[in-house]
């Protein structure tokens, strides 16, 4: 049973393409593991990472914790994190379980970090946070992080992705009805809804990048692992054809198959119990 709070098409907007959204979507930077561990001045005993997804956020905790559980609701995205953690070794302090952010199945008090990677913006923020109050340790963190889109190459690589983005979201405002669309919340609040908690004594934004590799068919496979491209895509691929094969000829255009360096900018906001 879904708690109350928690919408069932935000989980069902997940569904369908975890191996995608695993294969391009990138892994948590590792300036999260040093900045949060050196808020907290010590090792954490426990990581809690809350909508974990296919686990890209979770597993870098790996040398940085002595246990850490993803929490992800949606099964598709949960069994990609689990079959990745089946082929690691010396990860028996990792696993994976089925939650939700308000319903966190762990004592009170027991949590040093909490971490939400892309994910806060598809949770009810007031019972998230009550909660992740009620389970993190006095000097506990709350953090949660998010990737600007697109990744920062050419503007004009840029604005194609953004054409193809705006169009998927125009289709799914005419074509699903408001009660079947998924809710997702306004990341710029983010920082606001932690401080008017109360919950917190300390709360900051802080921003940082992360330089990676791409080649075309990353960069492209970037812009179909998003949600509302994929709810398209279900719903009625034929509408974004045009659109995708437009954005796919202005990347390989570019790109003209090199490898090059992409920038991911990040925007954490975490308070501190």
């Amino acid at each position: 049973m879904v708690p109350e709070g928690n919408n069932q098409r935000n989980i069902e907007r997940f569904s369908g393409y975890g191996d995608t959204y695993d294969r391009y979507r990138p892994a948590a930077p590792p300036l999260v593991t040093s900045l949060l561990t050196g808020y907290l001045q010590r090792k954490p005993e426990l990581v809690l990472d809350l909508g974990c997804g296919t686990g890209l956020s979770t597993l870098v905790w790996k040398k940085h914790a002595d246990q850490v559980i993803g929490i992800e609701p949606n099964d598709d995205m949960r069994s990609v994190a689990e079959s990745k953690l089946e082929q690691m070794t010396d990860a028996a302090h990792i696993r994976f379980m089925a939650g939700y952010s308000n319903q966190l199945a762990v004592g009170s008090e027991t949590a040093d970090i909490i971490t939400c990677s892309q994910s806060f913006h598809w949770m009810e923020p007031a019972s998230t946070l009550l909660e992740a109050a009620r389970v993190l340790k006095p000097g506990g963190i709350f953090a949660v992080y998010d990737c600007d889109w697109p990744p920062t190459l050419y503007w004009q690589v840029e604005q194609a992705y953004e054409e193809v983005i705006n169009r998927a979201d125009g289709i799914i405002r005419e074509q699903l009805s408001q009660e079947k669309q998924a809710v997702k919340r306004d990341k710029e609040k983010h920082l606001a809804a932690i401080k008017d908690s109360g919950h917190f004594r300390f709360a900051k934004e802080i921003v940082f990048h992360h330089a990676e590799d791409c080649d075309a068919d990353r960069y492209f496979g970037i812009a179909m692992s998003q949600g509302g491209v994929q709810t398209v895509l279900r719903l009625n691929p034929k509408e974004l054809d045009e659109d995708i094969k437009r954005f796919k000829q202005v990347v390989d255009d570019f790109f003209q198959e090199r490898t090059l360096q992409v920038l991911f900018s990040y925007r954490m906001r975490l308070g501190v119990r």
